[in-house]
């Protein structure tokens, strides 16, 4: 697969709306969240500089601390952050944008952004 067409400006925007989780989910959540926000802006750069492959990595590893962070506060909400962090890295694999777009859409709602991605070529 190569990755050059991905518009990775999706995982910014995702990071901008992870505000809204820290918000329901309190204090506790501002180091992770934190953590997550720099991830997805180091996965940008490494894309930027054409390593995509490592950038989708970082960004595997940003929502599986989502993942985590969820587990600790409601066990449901962790299974579904895990899984469309597994259906996100499974798609990217294979090839498959229209699900990894649906699975950062899904994501994005999660974390308080009612809008979905724009309609652009990954």
């Amino acid at each position: 697969m190569t990755f050059g067409s991905l518009n990775f400006d999706s995982f910014v925007r995702l990071g901008e709306t992870l505000g809204e989780l820290e918000v329901s989910i309190g204090p506790a959540a501002r180091p992770i969240i934190a953590e997550v926000r720099t991830r997805l802006s180091e996965a940008v750069a490494l894309q930027k500089k054409g390593d995509t492959p490592g950038a989708i990595d970082i960004i595997r590893g940003a929502m599986q601390r989502l993942a985590a962070l969820a587990s600790n506060l409601d066990p449901a909400e962790a299974l579904l952050m895990r899984i469309l962090s597994d259906q996100f890295s499974n798609a990217l694999q294979i090839g498959d944008k229209h699900s990894a777009k649906n699975a950062i859409n899904i994501m994005r709602h999660k974390a308080g952004d009612p809008k979905d991605e724009p309609n652009s070529d990954w």
